[in-house]
């Protein structure tokens, strides 16, 4: 018999809140693993040419979405944990340009070519609407694409195999 107050289990689970709750928190940490990887391979496999030329080069991610920063500062957070566990430390060895639209559509495109004039490394973009932005914005800037949706279907790539895209859904 489950021994905990009513007020702390869910009304459409039988899982108490704090167990749904570390639930998603671990498929979103998950995830964000999950995108750290693919970045330090496009690293390991982008970057190397790059070293060789410039030994002192400092790696730029530029990370483009569409919440508020208080709202993704979670998801923010556990990307900069997941970079530090491969031994990326912001500010130190590896460079975060964040920029988010903040639900003002309007502004995705300005940010997604700033972005671009910075000469990132790779653009993780979160979402289809972010990911359709900088696949326009560039054909030379590696794109990780954070929940796409179908991205073949939607036309995002012409295959899964796609070496120009690291795709997390």
């Amino acid at each position: 018999m489950n021994s905990l107050p009513d007020n702390r289990k869910s009304k459409t689970s039988p899982e108490p809140f704090d167990a749904a709750q570390d639930k998603l928190r671990r498929r979103i940490q998950n995830r964000t693993l999950a995108g750290i990887v693919a970045l330090a391979a496009t690293f390991a496999l982008c970057g190397a040419a790059a070293q060789a030329q410039q030994a002192t080069k400092i790696p730029r991610i530029g990370y483009l979405g569409g919440g508020s920063a208080s709202a993704v500062s979670a998801r923010h957070e556990a990307f900069r944990q997941g970079l530090r566990d491969l031994g990326y430390v912001e500010g130190k060895n590896i460079a975060i340009e964040w920029r988010s639209w903040e639900g003002k559509r309007d502004r995705q495109r300005p940010l997604v070519a700033e972005l671009v004039r910075l000469k990132v490394d790779v653009i993780v973009a979160v979402g289809s609407g972010d990911i359709r932005a900088a696949k326009e914005a560039t054909a030379t800037i590696p794109i990780v694409m954070i929940n796409p949706g179908d991205p073949v279907g939607s036309g995002l790539v012409a295959s899964i195999f796609d070496c120009r895209f690291s795709i997390l859904d």
